[in-house]
Formats: structure tokens, sequence, C-alpha cells
């Protein structure tokens, strides 16, 4: 049996109906959705929801008997029916291959997985005359593969849609179908929609294909229920919503992804129809909005948002999907001649099945996680009769998607839009108001009846009765279900229930780590941790052609100095004496496990460049029966992959050992740093900050010395020595030719001289209090800085603690640029790069001295950050930027951060050098470093943070036996003067065959590539083409892939052809993504539609050239939460337990009016809370029940005595010690105005910077593919 290593969707791209994207409809704002992933039960997942934010209910994780997730390709293919139209629109199909990166999480019961045998599988549509198979109305529910079909909404920015014809719109509006579901037992009292209750959401409404048993064996993921409607945009940041609409819809939903199919493929065929559910109310708990919740379930729930009413709901589905605001691949308003978008009239009865009223719902299933599926529902009765290009209905189909076809009840203060005069369809029914409503992709709650079928619930008679004109409508639009596409959290909860519980040994070549998200142990057995470099493949093309082909970067991305968690060994110091470490004669590679010893181990044969040395005699020892030697397990530099060697005085500058290093502070003292409160702050903390400089051992006295310099205009240097009663200061007003005027006495030891020291820090901020002086220097501050560290011949780090713009006439001098007009132009690059070469020179006359600068910026307006910036980034140092300094919010954050850049760990005057073996070579460096030549990376330190990403090309051929190595090699300075070697080697694969490279991918580190390469494009070329190659190249990966290593059907038999040779209409109308990389588009727009490369109005130029310099640094971990931030829900936490509850989707749909949600990107955390979360839950956290009373300046929770507030505190601590800056917390409560700046960091939903939505990029991107393919 094969594996499944690759996920199919089809998406049509049908046109959207929506009201042109940024005209929200009146009075409708769209719904969030809740949170995904209903309250753990402190035994684990209750019924209610699932365990991971994936795919809804009726979803088995593991995979089926028989079935191994290990093997190569999936032996069969998984059709799935679908309703579409080829010839017009672009389906997508989204299907991802790969190996399994993850298994699922354990299901609480079994589930029919397929009612054929393996043998009866298809592969692509069956022949002519077979008839679709339909189940009976019992039958049980068996999971679909992945249906993305949907219209594509509107892509606002470069992106066309594809032409639709009239009569294919037509055959779109007539598909409508509605499925009402069973809510789960365990459900938090979700009752069925009133008639009170406001139609819900979207501009099109999907139909449900009909039900068909699998029909394959591979494991499939049933896309949690609806095809999500999408209104109108509305925008995110620069415009509050009113306030009687909560959530202003800023995107789609939020897909899930679904694991990994073996290839979840669509065939287009005829749906056929099957008898609707029963009307009658489902059984199961229907208590109202603000009921006790069930046991299984903590006392929190999740209530949805109606749009237009903050009270909680007396009755009725959440609102799902929130209506999206794409940027257009379609056309954006619908013609005249089509009916409404908002307007959904009964199917029909074109195909000859009636419906059956009164069919009796299903129970839900005995083994389901989570709630019933929308495609639980009847099937659609009539669907139209099937397209020439749909091609013969399939014999064995799955079950079809959810797709909500619902025409609502009204709700109150939602205007019905207006409908068309001349739609095709029947008008509208009584008591809709024309937004159809959606069921809630997360909780199967049962959705309102489709036209044509009798109302369900007392009170409303006319709910979608039909019409007087069974004339035949067209059919509604569909969009992308975005619970059916691939969603980042289910793949990293699966790879965190693979991965998580072994260690992960490093001793087998080119094996592929757990993701970055995944709590792991790591073992070195001969290749460096993943904590140490990560790789964008573990299996690299044989050749340059190959490499060529697939696009896909080969590159690693080193933090040679990280800090490892407490149960992990730190790298083995080794001293071979005065004779120095073991290296190659030839390349000068050091010794490590790839060298072969020969000749009985007099002789070593180099594993990168071949080159055979002699072994020095007092090295020398015997080989054992395998050619090892003896002692290779008593030697770190034989066993292991990271390791240190004591360099000799040939390692060192200038043949000397060098001193122990300083750390300078230079304070800001004008008048706007005095003023915030800065100078007292940073005095007031360096007295107790100076006992925790960094040592080499924690009981030994640290040997940093220390000095300090206050600047304005002119700079003032001060002699502490300890002989001293009273500090000294001396003044240099000449700074255009910055000397230092002291040597003995301004950098000394701390606890000699303390008394003096602390002498000083009291005065400073009383000698500064009155300043009146506002200019300030920047360049002669730098300067003065390496002139001392000069001086005293040693390397250091400057701090500097700046507030603003220098403008006093100096060296460096800047003026103000800022200059929103050239933002989007040809000229924007000019706003990146440095105002002056000034910093540049600077810069380099700080890395040859080992001189570091860590900047600390305190700006009430614009710096130039890109200017000053030059040489903290050139020198391997940080910038921290507290924009609007206010001591009383901001001085936690500031002293955190200052205390941990002081403390931490860090190397000085370091050089980098990364060597490979034959074949491939490091062409390009990206990160906080100086390089005077191309080889060798210039560090004046490098902290346990940074990172250096190395990308490396062909120069020849590689060879599968051998495979690649590289070794990264970092010659540095410790913090009490020591010199020495840290050496991080890494062996890698080597593939002739496409498929084995996309099955060795790893998407996170991609992604902090791609992001590390088009902000440093900025420099050079504007956003727009930047953002344009960044989405030529992912295409470029992705059709490749498509063309060459899809499907078992296209690739066995020929491209597109179908399991009886015919060629397939559909040859690329699927999307199919490699399994390892089906997070790709996800990320990948997440990256497009930053604020550097698409920024709102409202983000200053300095923050963005803040963040261009922070990303060019990051690791996979801190990119990954920057790019894609973690949303927890805080209703489902579980005291008791010490894990986390499951994330939820950057979505604003997968927010719940009753919930509260910590968000955290690395930078900021931001605690969202519902209009109507539970009183016990407020006073829990806030100490007060009221809403109303909670204070939204608050930047830090009260300590109140009660499990849920330590364990929240607990949990905010261990989030902010897990990333490398302390994280502000920010209270935001719904509808208040900070919420638009939450709302920026929902990165599934469309931005209002023009940011495409997830569902939309995705149709873009398999657009661009198509057109690759084609």
């Amino acid at each position: 049996m094969r594996v499944r290593d690759e996920l199919r969707m089809n998406v049509n791209q049908q046109p959207h109906m929506a009201s042109p994207y940024g005209q929200p409809q009146p009075g409708y704002q769209g719904y969030p959705q809740p949170g995904y992933g209903g309250g753990h039960a402190p035994s684990g997942y209750p019924a209610q929801y699932a365990p991971y934010n994936g795919p809804g209910s009726a979803y088995q994780q593991g995979p089926p008997q028989g079935y191994s997730p290990y093997a190569s390709f999936p032996s069969k293919t998984l059709a799935t029916n679908l309703v579409s139209d080829l010839s017009s629109s672009s389906p997508l199909d989204l299907g991802m291959r790969g190996p399994p990166t993850s298994g699922a999480p354990p299901v609480s019961g079994a589930q029919n997985y397929s009612q054929f045998g393996q043998g009866e599988t298809q592969n692509g549509p069956p022949p002519m005359g077979a008839p679709p198979q339909r189940p009976p109305v019992s039958q049980t529910y068996t999971p679909a593969a992945v249906n993305l079909s949907g219209p594509q909404p509107p892509y606002g920015q470069q992106f066309e849609a594809p032409p639709v014809s009239m009569q294919q719109m037509t055959n779109q509006m007539a598909s409508m179908q509605v499925g009402s579901t069973a809510p789960s037992p365990a459900g938090p009292g979700y009752a069925p929609p009133s008639v009170s209750q406001a139609p819900i959401s979207a501009a099109y409404t999907p139909a449900a294909p009909p039900t068909f048993p699998l029909a394959s064996t591979a494991p499939t993921q049933p896309l949690p229920t609806e095809a999500m409607a999408q209104a109108p945009p509305q925008s995110y940041y620069r415009v509050p919503p009113p306030a009687q609409q909560p959530f202003s819809s800023t995107g789609p939903t939020q897909p899930q992804a679904p694991p990994p199919v073996s290839q979840q493929s669509f065939p287009q065929v005829p749906p056929v129809s099957q008898p609707p559910f029963s009307t009658a109310l489902p059984p199961g708990p229907t208590q109202s909005y603000g009921g006790p919740l069930p046991p299984t379930q903590p006392s929190f729930q999740r209530p949805l948002l109606p749009t237009s009413q903050p009270s909680s709901f007396p009755g009725g589905p959440p609102p799902t999907s929130t209506p999206s605001q794409f940027p257009g691949v379609m056309p954006p308003q619908p013609p005249v001649s089509q009916p409404s978008p908002y307007h959904s009239g009964p199917p029909p009865n074109a195909t000859g099945f009636p419906p059956q009223v009164g069919a009796q719902p299903r129970p839900p299933l005995a083994g389901m996680q989570g709630p019933p599926m929308a495609s639980q529902g009847p099937p659609m009765a009539s669907q139209g009769p099937p397209m020439a290009s749909q091609g013969p209905p399939m014999a064995s189909q799955g079950p079809p998607m959810s797709q909500a076809n619902h025409v609502p009840p009204s709700q109150h203060g939602m205007p019905p839009s207006p409908t068309n005069a001349s739609l095709s369809g029947p008008p509208p029914q009584p008591g809709m108001q024309g937004y159809p409503p959606q069921q809630n992709g997360a909780f199967g709650q049962v959705r309102g009846p489709q036209p044509g079928y009798s109302g369900p619930y007392s009170g409303q008679p006319n709910y979608g009765a039909p019409s007087a004109a069974p004339a035949p409508a067209p059919p509604a639009p569909k969009r992308l279900d975005p619970d059916s596409i691939p969603s980042p959290i289910q793949v990293i909860e699966d790879d965190k229930a693979n991965k998580g519980s072994e260690p992960f040994t490093t001793g087998v070549r080119g094996q592929a780590p757990p993701l970055v998200t995944t709590k792991f142990q790591v073992r070195d057995q001969g290749n460096a941790s993943p904590r140490y470099i990560r790789c964008t493949a573990y299996n690299v093309p044989c050749n340059s052609d190959m490499a060529k082909q697939s696009q896909v970067p080969l590159a690693a991305v080193i933090k040679p100095l990280a800090t490892l968690p407490p149960d992990e060994t730190p790298p083995y110091l080794v001293d071979h004496g005065e004779s120095g470490p073991i290296r190659c004669n030839r390349c000068k590679a050091y010794m490590c496990p790839f060298m072969q010893f020969i000749e009985g181990g007099r002789r070593f044969q180099c594993g990168f460049c071949s080159c055979v040395t002699e072994v020095p005699p007092h090295y020398f020892q015997h080989l054992d029966h395998t050619g090892k030697r003896v002692d290779c397990y008593d030697r770190p530099e034989l066993s292991m992959g990271s390791y240190e060697f004591m360099a000799t005085v040939d390692y060192c500058k200038n043949n000397k050992f060098p001193q122990p290093p300083a750390f300078i502070f230079l304070i800001d003292v004008s008048y706007n740093a005095v003023k915030n409160g800065m100078v007292g702050i940073v005095c007031q903390e360096l007295k107790t900050l100076l006992d925790y400089l960094p040592r080499q051992n924690p009981d030994v006295e640290s040997n940093i010395r220390v000095g300090f310099v206050t600047y304005n205009k002119v700079l003032h240097f001060y002699n502490v020595k300890a002989s001293l009663a009273q500090p000294q200061m001396m003044v240099v007003s000449d700074v255009a030719d910055m000397f230092v005027p002291l040597l003995d006495g301004f950098l000394v030891n701390v606890s000699e001289s303390r008394v003096v020291i602390e002498s000083l820090l009291d005065q400073i901020p009383e000698m500064f209090a009155d300043t009146r002086e506002t200019e300030t220097v920047f360049g002669p501050v730098i300067q003065a800085g390496l002139e001392a560290l000069k001086a005293a011949d040693c390397a250091g780090k400057l701090f500097v603690f700046h507030s603003s713009l220098p403008i006093a006439e100096a060296p460096g001098k800047l003026k103000n640029r800022e200059d929103k007009k050239l933002v989007g132009t040809d000229k924007e690059k000019s706003l990146f790069q440095p105002q002056v070469s000034f910093y540049n020179t600077l810069a380099k006359e700080c890395v040859a001295q080992g001189c570091c600068v860590d900047l600390f910026l305190f700006p009430n307006q614009y710096v130039d950050v890109a200017t000053l910036g030059v040489v903290p980034t050139s020198t391997g140092g940080s910038i921290y930027k507290y924009t609007y300094f206010q001591a009383s919010t901001d001085q936690e954050r500031f002293l955190n951060d200052l205390r941990r850049d002081v403390q931490k760990q860090v190397g000085f005057d370091a050089v980098m050098r990364v060597r490979t073996s034959t074949g491939i070579r490091a062409t390009d460096f990206f990160g906080s470093f100086y390089m005077s030549n191309t080889t060798d990376v210039e560090l004046a330190g490098l902290d346990c943070d940074k990172t250096v990403t190395v990308e490396f090309r062909h120069d020849d051929k590689l060879s599968e036996e051998t495979g690649a190595l590289m070794q990264c090699a970092v010659l540095y300075t410790t913090c009490n003067g020591q010199r020495r070697l840290r050496i991080h080697n890494m062996a890698v694969n080597c593939c002739s065959q496409l498929a084995d490279l996309y099955r060795n991918c790893e998407t996170d580190t991609i992604i902090n590539f791609f992001a590390k390469y088009a902000y440093r494009s900025v420099l050079s070329s504007p956003t727009k083409n930047v953002r344009d190659s960044l989405v030529n190249q992912c295409a470029q990966i992705l059709a490749c892939y498509r063309k060459n290593c899809a499907s078992p059907s296209s690739a066995g038999q020929g491209s597109g052809s179908t399991a009886d040779g015919k060629r397939s209409a559909a040859d690329i109308s699927q999307l199919i993504l490699p399994e390892c990389m089906k997070l790709l588009p996800v990320y990948l727009n997440c990256v497009l539609k930053s604020d550097i490369l698409q920024p709102g109005a409202d983000v200053s130029l300095d923050d963005r050239a803040y963040l261009r310099q922070l990303v060019s640094a990051m690791d996979v971990a801190e990119s990954h939460v920057f790019f894609y931030p973690r949303l927890l829900p805080l209703q489902q936490l579980d005291v008791e337990s010490m894990s986390l509850p499951v994330a939820v989707r950057d979505s604003e749909e997968r927010l719940s009016r009753g919930g509260v949600y910590l968000l955290e990107n690395g930078l900021n955390i931001f605690l969202w809370v519902g209009v109507n979360a539970q009183q016990e839950l407020l006073q829990n956290i806030f100490g007060t029940p009221a809403f109303s009373q909670i204070d939204p300046n608050m930047t830090s929770l009260p300590a109140l005595d009660n499990p849920f507030s330590k364990r929240l505190r607990e949990i905010i601590e261990s989030v902010r010690a897990q990333r490398s800056r302390y994280m502000k917390l920010m209270v935001v409560k719904q509808e208040d105005k900070l919420e638009l700046i939450f709302k920026h960091f929902l990165v599934e939903d469309k931005s209002n910077n023009g940011g495409a939505s997830y569902v939309d990029f995705l149709c873009h991107m398999h657009k661009e593919i198509r057109q690759l393919l084609s």
C-alpha cells in the first residue's frame, strides 16, 4: 500500500457573486465563526469538538485499517463528487502528496472509511455506463475527500477572474442544497435558527453534492461543514466598524487543511439526488446561547457573533462564514440578469428527483469526534444537467462536502438585499432577508432547510417553501470551503502527535526534523541538531538542472550559538593543546564524523574535498573491523554533529590572545529622553543589572568591564575609577573629530568601582532633569564607543539608548525624508536604503574592531530606522523600538528586553565560514553581519538569537550514495576572553527523482528563506515586483510538482489520463500540493501581505524598516509565529492540565463572541475578549464579571487567587520565555478601537491593505500554476 503524499483539491473558480470588493452591504459586516475545537474536558477532547482545528466532524483521524502511512505514493485516487463546471471555471484540486508528516490524533470510535474494497476504487471518472451509487438515507455517513469547489472571490490586486458564461452562471445558481444535521449531543447549546435570528452571511451559497460512499482506502479528511459563503469585504485597519456590528468581516473563512489524502482528486460529475433529511428538530441539546454547557466542557461557552445583535442569541446557529472580501479573481458585480448574490431561490426540479420531505435525520456517528458535518445533509434535489466537460458520473464517489445553501430567517436590523428585478429564479421567500445562513464549520449546528423543503421549525412556515415559479434558476455560485483547504493548525497538531513523543536522533542522513512548533528532544548522533541548523530540503537534487526545474530554494538557516533546553547537552569542548584542531590539508575542513580513516588509521580522507591527509602522531588511533577508530565515541569531533575546539593563538588577531570584552552604555539625555522617563529608568536598572553581566562560569564574577557616556549635541564621558570619591565628567563638544578624553578610569571592573558607578547613575537623571536641549547626534556616539574599545584593545558591545532623528551638526547628520507618497512607486526602495554612506563606513570599522552595537530607540516621530539601523545590523547587533514610550505602560517591556540583551550569551569578533562537499557551494548569505569577501561572514557580535541564512547552488553533480555535506565553523571570543571554534556538521541526501525532493522539504524554513530574500530585494526593486517574483517562484515549485510528480494516474499513464486512459478535462483543473508543502500557499500569502511588502496606510516607514531588519536575523521558529501568529482559545483552557488548548486558525470566523483568545506573534500578545464572554470567565481573569468594566489599557493581568488566573498568567509567562523579545500584553475588547490592530494579525482573512485572504490566494496560485502548465 502506498503512502499519502499529496492532497488534491478541486477549486472551481466560479465567479464571485458578492457585491464588489470594498462595498459592504448595508447593515451587514459578517460574523466571525466561533473558534474551532471546543472546550477541553480534562480527560481529552470532548465529543463536541475535534481535537484540533482541522476539518470537522465525522473525520476519522487515524488511517483506516490496513493503511500504511509510510510507503511512497498512494495506490488509489480518491474520488469525490463535485458539482462544477470545468470548462468555464478553474477548479482547483488541492491535492497534496508527500510523505505523511504526521499522523492524526486519536479518534473516539471507528468509522466507516469506504464501502468498496480496494480493488473497486477508481482513479478518475468511471466508465460512461456506471450509474452513480446512491446510498440509502439511513446509511452511515462516510467522510469525503476535500471538496474545494467554490467560486473565487474577486481578487483585488493583480489577479483576474476567468470569464464565465451566462449559461454557467445559470447552472451555478440552480444547484442549491440544504442539509440539516443533528448537532452532537455534547454541543454547548446551539439551538436551531429561529425566526428572529439574523440571516447568516453570505454572498453565495454553494450546494452540497450528493452523498456517496468513499471510493478510497486512503484516509480522507472530510471538510468541516460548509463551503463558506463570502460577502463583501470590509476594511480591517483604518476604518473602525460601526458599533452595532461586532465584527467587520475581514476575510474568508479560515480553511482547515485536510490531512494528506493519498490523492484527493475530485472528478467532475453530475450529482445524484438523494432524499433530504427530515425537517424535524434534530436530537441533542438545543439550549439557547448562554445556557449551561454540558459537563464535558469547561464552563466557558463559545457563542457566535450575531451581526447586529450584541446580546446573546436566544437560539440559533452561530453565523458562520465571514463574508469575504476577496480582492478579485471574479467579476466584481453580478450582471443584472443574475440573481442577487444574497437571494437563493429553490433549486429547479431538473433532474427528476423530487425532494423527499420527512426523511429522518441521521444520528450522529458513533465515533464522531466533532459535530456532524453539514455534508450529512441531503444532497441537492436538482442540480441541473451535467456539463459536457463534467464527464460521466463516477461509480464510486465520496460523500458530499458540506455546502451551505440555506435561506435563513430574517434577523433584526438587517435590511434585505435588494432583489434583482430580472431574477431568473423565483422571488425570495417571506421571512428570508437575503443572506443565506451558513452552518458554522466548527460546530455542526443545524442549518435552515433548503428552498423546496418544508420548514423544519415552528414559526417558520414558509422558510424556503417552493415559490410559484419553478423555472430553472441559475445555480448559486460556490466558493471554496475554508475548512477544506490545508489547515496550519492541523498540520502542527499532527506533527506534535507523530513526532513530539520520541527523541529526534540526528544519526540518519537526510531525515527531516519535527516542525519548530513541536516540542521535542534532540539526541546528537553525528548531524547538528535542528536547533542549530534547519534546511529547506533534506534531499537535494543531484544536478543543477533538476534544481532549476523545481525552483525549490536550497538553503540552511544556521543559529550557531542557539540556546538548548535544559534536557540537552551543550556542545562539548575539545582541546588539542598547542597543535590546535585537526584539519584537511586542502579545504581546511575541521575533523568531523564525515572524515574517513584509511591505512590503519594513519591517514584520513576528507569528506568534503576527498583529499588525503596524514594523521598527526599524537592523534593516531587504531581502527576496528568496520574501519572506525576505536576511540570514535570518546571523541566528540568523530561522533557528534556539534562541538567546540579551543583555538590556539594562531586563530587570534595579531597572534595574541584577546582581552576580555567591554560593555559601554551610551545614554541620550536630550529633552525627549528625559521627559518620557527613559533616562531615569535606564540609570535605575543598570544599578542592579551590572551584577548580571554574562560569564562563562556562573559561580565566577564576570570579567567584562563597563563604561558610561551621556550625550545630546555633545558627549559626556565619565571617569568612574574605583579610587575616586565621586565620578568625574568630561565633555567633548568637538563632535566632528571624536576622541576619548580619558583612558584610565573609563572602562572599569564593576565590583571594584561599584560605589562610584552607583553614585554616577544616581546623579545622571538629576543633572539633566531641566535640560532644554532637543537636538541629538548619533554618528559621533558610536565613534566614541569604537574609539574607547580601540584604546583598550578589546572587543565589546555598545548599548545605545536614543530618542530622536540626529539633526544636530555632526558626522552622520540626517534629515527627515519620510514621504508616504513614494510608497508603492519605483522610488519606494530608496526609503529602505540609508540616507548617507557615513554609517556603512562606520559599520565596517566597528566590525574590524569587534565592536557590536545594540540600539534601543524611543521615538515619538520619524527617526530613519533604515539609516540608524545600518551599524547594528552590520555588526551582529539588535534594534529595539519603543514608539511613543511611556514609563507606565512600556517600562516592563523595555526592562525585560534590556535585561535579556545584557545577560544573554554572546560571542565577539566572530568569523563564520560554511564549507560544502564537492558539487554545491554557499553562494548567498542573509542576516545581520558584514562580508568583506565572498566566503567569510564577519560578526562583531554573535548572540544566541542570531541566525545566518545560507543559500547553496550546484557547481557540479552530486551523487546519491555520498549525499551532500556542509560544515559551519564559527571562530569567536567568549565573554571571558577565550578564543573558540564552534563546529556544526550536516549531511543531507541527494536524489535524482523530483518526487524525493518534494517529499523531504520543510515549508517553515522555505518561508524563512523567502521572507529574507524578499526583504532584501526591496532595497533594489519595487515591492510589487518583489511580490510578483515570490508568487511566480511558488507557482513554479508547485507546477513542477504537478507536472512531474502528481498522481499515479497522471504519472503512471501519461499526464492527464484517467483510469481508463482517456484524457481528462481535469488535467490541470486540480491544484495538487505536495504533502510537506501544502502550507506553502497560506504562509507565502502571509509574507506577501506583511507590512514590508504590502503596508497599510497606518504603517510607518520606520516600522517597516525595523521589521525588515528584524526578520533578516530571525530563526525559523520566530519567523513562523511572526507570519502566522498563534491564536489560543482560553475558554477551552483546562486548568488541571499542563497542556495548552489547541490553537485555532487566524481568522475572524474562528472567534466566538463568548470566548477569550490569546494571540502572540513574537512581538506582541493580545488578549481578545468577546462581548458575550461568560461572567465567570471574566471574573476569573480580570476580577470583574462585567465586560464593560474591563480596562482596555491594562498591560498585565491582575494576580487573582483562582486556578484559572494562575494558569493563564503562567501561560503568558511561558509564551514570553519562548521568544527573544518581551511581548507587551494588550487587552482588546470586541468592537473596541484596538480591535482593528488585532484583526491585522488574523492573517487568513483579507487584509485592509489589499492583501488577499487565504482562500483567494489559493485560487490565484492555482490560476498561476495552470497558466504555467498550459
